[in-house]
């Protein structure tokens, strides 16, 4: 299967390469093909630009990952700005390609998040659950319907919303760690508020098995079974690293360092992913306990 992948440079786009290239052709969009080269090696071809291609019909599929980090940084205009259009310029783009072309790639994959459903306290949400209006799902609600435009008889569109990506690589994770290993680890807030975390394999499982699945099309909750709260997921961290836990960040603190940004810590989804489990997809790491001990086994020997 020929394939394009965009955000292949990223954290979950560097993990599902490994899984990619030995068993198709894979070519990633960056608009620094030398981060690519570095990263993944001079045997992936790196194409610069959209504006290279006329359209998309020499792939089989395209994966769509790229967006800037939603949490990194605090939410000003001008950056609330880049997280837009980081992720609906590029969207908008490919499904263009796709129209432009006589045989459009079998399946989009698109990226979303969970953030899509904006708050909803302890609320089981699944893919139907009507969402709550702020910046979060404004911006996935514009992705997804950017991505969508491209569903039709050659081409179906899967989504997947993301929770919290956990792995040794990066993510939310990698910042965590440093304090908690220090014994400085506890929840944000009240610590009551939800958090819909996935490890990274299934992360790329679940992308292989929308690949493979050509039944499966519309919105997926990229989240384990078994979300837990904020104060569950902090002593479970803790206890995998043998670190006390007694240290809390309250609210306010978060509000006044990250503005607005903080609602995404201090509310929470308690998302379950029913439509994948309804396809028959089976999570390798569906427990927080085990997922956080594989992740970080290989941090404990060193």
């Amino acid at each position: 299967m020929k394939i394009l992948l965009t955000g292949g440079t990223g954290f979950v786009g560097r993990r599902l390469m490994s899984h990619l290239r030995p068993h198709h052709q894979v070519s990633v969009l960056s608009r620094s093909p030398n981060k690519v080269y570095q990263r993944l090696g001079h045997d992936i071809e790196a194409i610069a630009s959209l504006d290279d291609l006329q359209d998309l019909d020499g792939f089989d599929a395209v994966i769509n990952l790229a967006g800037e980090p939603i949490a990194d940084k605090r939410w000003s205009p001008a950056q609330k700005e880049r997280i837009c259009h980081s992720r609906w310029r590029i969207t908008e783009r490919l499904v263009a390609l796709m129209h432009a072309g006589r045989r459009p790639p079998r399946v989009l994959i698109s990226g979303s998040a969970v953030g899509f459903y904006g708050r909803q306290d302890d609320t089981l949400v699944d893919e139907d659950t009507h969402p709550h209006p702020e910046f979060s799902h404004d911006v996935c609600q514009r992705w997804e319907q950017l991505a969508l435009s491209a569903d039709g008889e050659q081409t179906r569109v899967c989504l997947i919303r993301l929770g919290v990506v956990l792995g040794a690589e990066g993510g939310a994770l990698a910042k965590m760690l440093p304090s908690y290993r220090l014994g400085l680890g506890g929840p944000i807030g009240s610590g009551r508020q939800y958090l819909s975390w996935i490890h990274i394999e299934d992360v790329v499982n679940l992308v292989l098995f929308l690949l493979d699945h050509p039944e499966c099309r519309g919105a997926f909750n990229a989240t384990a079974p078994e979300p837990v709260t904020q104060a569950q997921f902090s002593k479970t961290l803790a206890a995998c690293l043998g670190k006390p836990h007694f240290a809390r960040i309250p609210g306010w603190l978060m509000r006044l360092l990250f503005g607005e940004m903080a609602d995404l810590l201090l509310t929470g989804q308690r998302v379950m992913p029913v439509r994948l489990q309804q396809a028959g997809f089976h999570f390798r790491y569906p427990t927080l306990d085990k997922a956080l001990k594989e992740t970080l086994s290989p941090l404990l020997k060193t």
